[in-house]
């Protein structure tokens, strides 16, 4: 199994438009997360969208708290209990969070998949998973039907998004949708299981009848977008599944746009009512926070807070 690839110095810069002396100025005052791979500095996709989430909002009263949730699904038990615990892995959850955080909720991030978010809202773990599973027809509903049984929940909306195929600069090998996944010369990446673009990419050879066997990479696991799309850029391999903003982040990529995707926030029906949801809600429909991700990313925040459906 491939390793997540990590990000070096001068990718980093180029993302932020800075020098590498910024860069370097940055990890001494301690503003950007790092390691180090022998002497080599190196960094990670959460560690540079934390960055600029934090950057985006210049508001927050102290820092919100992040921490890994597992597979298990367990909170750990040696912190002070939080008020709410918000699941995702999209940038805008972090500056979302840093708004509820200024409005005095005692909020905590984990970065869990949309289907281990689910698992974990099920579980009464977390408090709000965000998502964007496709069916075949329709976007979320059925997983949360399916995920969380005999559980009344509510869809609020975040943003929809165009998800796509990145492909190297140019196009050399002539993509143009998902129908090349039948060709014996593309060799694709892929993401984890449980991850919101494998299941559209299993979804889609499925309904295509194309056996994952027969698909070049199908086992070359990558674990974010930005990593997958780096690689591509890299030339090793041709294709792989992701959301447009990242694409614009790599110089050395092409992005094709194959369906809009709707970004979900799922949250128990019967929390509605508690002070930290009505909390969310409003900041999600202020204009302040539209104005602020609007500025972002290239996101449609057109149904930004509105409830979209009830499971």
């Amino acid at each position: 199994m491939v390793q997540e690839k990590s990000l070096s110095t001068q990718q980093v810069a180029d993302i932020l438009h800075v020098s590498r002396s910024t860069i370097y100025e940055l990890i001494k005052k301690g503003e950007i997360q790092s390691y180090k791979i022998g002497r080599k500095v190196r960094f990670t996709q959460d560690d540079v969208d934390a960055y600029i989430s934090r950057s985006r909002h210049q508001h927050s009263t102290k820092p919100v708290k992040k921490i890994e949730t597992h597979s298990t699904l367990l909170v750990p038990e040696e912190r002070t209990e939080p008020e709410f615990i918000l699941s995702g892995q999209d940038v805008v959850l972090d500056i979302l969070a840093n708004y509820l955080q200024d409005a005095d909720v005692n909020v905590i991030r984990t970065y869990l998949s949309g289907f281990e978010g689910l698992l974990s809202l099920y579980q009464d773990n977390i408090h709000a998973a965000a998502c964007h599973l496709y069916d075949g027809e329709q976007y979320n509903t059925s997983f949360v039907k399916s995920l969380m049984p005999g559980v009344s929940a509510v869809l609020v909306n975040v943003s929809y998004r165009k998800q796509g195929f990145y492909v190297r600069s140019g196009n050399p090998k002539r993509i143009t949708g998902w129908q090349d996944l039948k060709r014996k010369d593309i060799r694709i990446i892929n993401r984890r299981v449980g991850s919101s673009a494998r299941i559209l990419l299993d979804t889609n050879l499925k309904s295509l009848g194309i056996s994952p066997a027969n698909v070049k990479g199908y086992d070359n696991i990558m674990k974010s977008h930005l990593t997958v799309a780096s690689a591509i850029a890299s030339g090793e391999a041709d294709l792989a599944l992701g959301t447009e903003r990242i694409s614009k982040q790599i110089d050395e990529i092409d992005f094709i746009p194959l369906m809009e995707e709707r970004f979900d926030l799922v949250i128990k029906k019967d929390m509605l009512e508690d002070e930290s949801v009505q909390k969310l809600l409003r900041i999600l429909r202020s204009k302040e926070f539209r104005r602020e991700v609007s500025r972002f990313t290239d996101n449609d925040y057109r149904d930004l807070g509105k409830i979209i459906s009830e499971v």
